[in-house]
């Protein structure tokens, strides 16, 4: 697999406006020129895969043959231990049509409230993770994937209004403030996203641009 050279076009496929941006903030060393999915007005495939992998691979795929260019996607999401790993794939569908992830905070406590999983010590909170997988696409075909994960626990009500997602009610083990509250530049040290692009980065990126 080639590696991504100064200069060369890179779509990020992704209409997450949240996920474009935490990926422009990695990849913006490394002087690609990135346009994003929704900048091109590319469809949104289906989702269809059973993994993170899977997801990220159908994305990444759809948008690097529509563009004839290389594509980077994401798909990443909460896995809650006592909710069996949902909502897992499915996070941002939680969210509903509109994407409101107040929407989907809410259904992930409400189901671990009737399951009785709440902890009266905001520190022993529910346990979860946050899972992120990154693939990188060429036009002919040709894939690569990348997978990093963190683990933490739940907080109720949400924290912060940083970050997208479920990050105001996720706490990363050992620490205190929520995803939702930290700072992009903290977040991006030690987020799953970024444990996927290290990984990402040391076998796609030219090393020389770092």
């Amino acid at each position: 697999m080639p590696k991504l050279q100064p200069a060369t076009r890179l779509v990020v496929a992704s209409h997450n406006p949240g996920k474009v941006r935490e990926i422009l903030d990695l990849v913006a060393p490394y002087g690609l020129s990135v346009v994003s999915a929704g900048e091109l007005a590319l469809p949104e495939p289906e989702e269809t895969g059973t993994t993170f992998a899977a997801n990220a691979e159908l994305k990444a795929l759809a948008a690097a043959k529509a563009a004839g260019l290389p594509a980077l996607a994401d798909d990443s999401g909460l896995e809650v231990e006592a909710l069996g790993g949902a909502p897992g794939i499915y996070s941002a569908r939680w969210a509903g049509p509109s994407k409101d992830f107040a929407i989907a905070m809410q259904r992930v406590h409400d189901e671990l409230q009737a399951l009785g999983a709440w902890s009266p010590i905001p520190s022993q909170g529910p346990q979860a993770n946050f899972t992120a997988a990154l693939c990188l696409a060429w036009p002919d075909g040709r894939t690569e994937a990348f997978e990093g994960t963190v683990c933490g626990y739940l907080v109720w009500p949400p924290r912060g209004n940083r970050g997208f997602g479920y990050d105001p009610m996720f706490v990363l083990a050992s620490r205190t403030l929520t995803f939702g509250e930290m700072e992009p530049d903290a977040k991006h040290a030690i987020s799953h996203r970024t444990l996927a692009f290290r990984l990402f980065a040391s076998a796609c990126l030219d090393s020389a641009a770092d």
